[in-house]
């Protein structure tokens, strides 16, 4: 298998990556044959699993907007994969031009490309990290250079802690960030669920099982589980709703019925 120039020497690219397989399901073209491999053998299963990608950018956007409205211009999007068109520095510098973004992955590929797409962007940067380990994202040069933490910022979470397992308590995780963060600073998130999904919860465990082979286990949770992502946070309305269906651009009758799997919300801290 050749190496392409954009892919760092270090990783192994025989090896499926979670970032990679998304950018494939969203037509990127930063991905190898055996991340191409590994989606297919998914959607074999779900064939809707690239609308449920597009549903999950299409709220990030909505978000990112919402957030500049009520006057938010920082963006942490932690787990944030490979840059595509529309990424959160565009839309969110779009909305506001002085807007911050740092984009945080812990896949080299989506790092070296990111590093590359924000190259001469002076208001956004991206760090190498794991989202489990919040205190070397928030001490991270980067994040200290860019964002004030005295200021409300808007901490990205979207179809990342789905793929945190119990053991690593992903709920304490994200209260750390809360703590973190100022007063008026927003969560945005989305999570997998087998509710909502429109096959047999026992064809959509054919996908975790793809995602368990490739040692990236998939963690479908309940919405009452999701929620408990939002402690300390308020609601923004609708609440935590089906992906498409939160504060939809087009009519929900006009949307794939794979947009509406998983559940995704705003919250706000006082």
């Amino acid at each position: 298998m050749e190496r392409p120039p954009w892919a760092p020497r270090s990783i192994d690219i025989s090896v499926p990556s979670v970032s990679r397989i998304y950018d494939y399901y969203l037509g990127g073209s930063h991905n190898f044959e055996v991340d191409r491999e590994a989606a297919r053998k998914a959607m074999e299963f779900m064939p809707g699993l690239p609308k449920i990608m597009q549903a999950n950018r299409a709220f990030m956007r909505r978000a990112v907007r919402y957030a500049v409205a009520e006057g938010v211009t920082q963006f942490l999007d932690i787990g944030s994969g490979i840059p595509t068109f529309g990424n959160v520095h565009e839309v969110a510098q779009d909305a506001c031009p002085g807007a911050r973004v740092i984009y945080v992955d812990h896949d080299p590929v989506a790092v070296a490309h990111s590093q590359q797409v924000l190259a001469g962007h002076a208001e956004a940067d991206v760090v190498a990290a794991d989202l489990r380990k919040p205190q070397e994202i928030l001490r991270s040069p980067q994040v200290e250079r860019l964002l004030d933490l005295d200021r409300p910022v808007a901490l990205m979470l979207v179809a990342i802690l789905h793929f945190v397992e119990d053991a690593d308590d992903p709920g304490a995780v994200v209260a750390e960030l809360r703590d973190a963060l100022a007063p008026g600073s927003m969560l945005v998130l989305t999570h997998a669920s087998y509710e909502g999904i429109p096959v047999p919860p026992e064809r959509a465990g054919g996908v975790v099982d793809v995602y368990k082979d490739i040692r990236n286990p998939l963690i479908m949770r309940s919405r009452d589980e999701i929620a408990r992502f939002f402690e300390g946070y308020d609601m923004v309305e609708p609440g935590l709703v089906p992906t498409a269906s939160w504060r939809p651009d087009t009519a929900p009758e006009d949307e794939d019925p794979y947009a509406f799997s998983g559940f995704a919300g705003v919250g706000r801290t006082a």
